[in-house]
């Protein structure tokens, strides 16, 4: 039995969405008027076929040459097929090859590409589609391809500033481990040979050593449960509100998430707008794209105040999320007519800001580790020669 995917109204004027089995559109419509809900939009899911994974950068390199071959008046299928050629990605390949076979049977390129979500967002999907109606695929296939590249620009940015100070974090951790289980116990062995009482620094250390050696494998199955029992709580719809709402709250770091959720948010609409795809469409796509549910539930807050008549700038304002001048600019394009190039010019701007953010994070971090190892590592070793400067100081008397 088909499933079909729905967005109605309920009594109290909330919007949902959710999915429903049916044998077919009509029987939707009828179960959700009988529950007394304002149908908006009734569409079958399509079946998707299964593939290997396609990375981002993958995608990003197919679609600029995609475009670029469209857009030098090269056939449809024929630049398809080239690509399904000259790609290096075995899944990407096959999954070209099956986009041409579908083309060639008649079906639009955005229907063929719906069927490998794997490799093509909806995001994507809905820019051709906006394109193959309007007749200008080749200049949407241009501005879908810069969109990408520069989102993907953004992402590794954000993803860089992490590796720096996940790095120092591991070594320190590896640092401790060594000191712990294998230097402190050589220390241990000598100071009970002598007989020595032992400073209460010195007594700790050797305690989380001994803790550490004796129970490793308690250790290691809290740290493993607690991550799983993290990561199933971020599954969970409250879960993640929460744990996203914590990161934008972080110094600088959540900054630099809240930046880049911008600079995603606005380049998003404002592409999707400026190809033609409706403005409900295009915020209930920016937001399932948006990486963040505060972000996602501020934008499909602001979806509900568009189809029931008001503003986008009104409900992003109330969320606390988007910067005062990021909503005033929204409401400004708004005014004029002018929203897709008000998003743009937004984005353009967050994209530096993200830039500074990242500068910042990295020339905070670096100090921050570093004190941060200081004080671990030699502390450790402070505490172990405490007793060797009392024996020393014993000698001498």
């Amino acid at each position: 039995m088909p499933v079909f995917e729905y967005t109605a109204r309920t009594a109290t004027g909330d919007e949902t969405t959710s999915s429903m089995e049916a044998a077919s559109r009509e029987e939707v419509v009828q179960q959700l008027r009988r529950n007394r809900m304002v149908v908006v939009r009734v569409r079958e899911q399509r079946r998707r076929r299964k593939g290997g994974r396609v990375s981002t950068r993958d995608v990003v390199v197919f679609t600029r040459q995609f475009a670029t071959m469209v857009n030098s008046g090269l056939p449809l299928v024929q630049a398809l097929d080239i690509l399904a050629q000259q790609t290096e990605n075995k899944s990407l390949a096959e999954v070209t090859k099956q986009v041409v076979y579908d083309v060639e049977s008649g079906h639009t390129l955005a229907d063929a590409l719906d069927k490998h979500r794997n490799a093509f967002s909806a995001l994507y999907v809905n820019m051709v589609a906006a394109g193959e109606a309007g007749g200008i695929l080749d200049t949407i296939m241009l501005r879908l391809a810069t969109f990408l590249e520069k989102n993907d620009a953004i992402v590794r940015k954000v993803k860089g500033a992490m590796v720096y100070p996940a790095v120092i974090f591991s070594v320190a951790i590896i640092a401790v481990l060594v000191l712990l289980i294998f230097v402190i116990p050589t220390f241990q062995q000598m100071f009970a040979s002598v007989n020595l009482d032992l400073p209460l620094p010195t007594r700790i250390v050797i305690g989380i050593s001994d803790l550490l050696q004796g129970f490793w494998w308690l250790i290691a199955g809290i740290a493993v449960a607690g991550g799983l029992i993290l990561r199933r709580y971020y599954a969970t719809e409250g879960g993640r509100l929460v744990i996203d709402r914590t990161l934008l709250n972080f110094p600088v770091l959540g900054d630099l998430l809240r930046k880049s959720s911008v600079s995603r948010f606005t380049r998003t609409l404002g592409t999707l707008l400026a190809s033609g795809v409706s403005i409900l469409d295009g915020l209930e796509i920016t937001a399932r794209t948006a990486g963040n549910r505060v972000i996602h539930d501020a934008v499909m807050e602001s979806r509900g105040s568009i189809a029931g008549g008001e503003t986008i700038a009104g409900p992003l304002q109330r969320s606390g999320v988007f910067p005062p001048m990021v909503t005033s600019m929204i409401a400004v394009g708004e005014a004029t007519g002018g929203l897709d190039d008000m998003l743009a010019k937004i984005a353009d701007f967050y994209d530096d800001e993200v830039d500074a953010a990242v500068s910042t994070l990295l020339s905070l971090m670096e100090p921050i580790m570093i004190v941060f190892l200081g004080v671990i590592v030699g502390g450790m070793i402070v505490a172990m020669y405490l007793p060797i400067f009392d024996m020393i100081n014993a000698v001498g008397a």
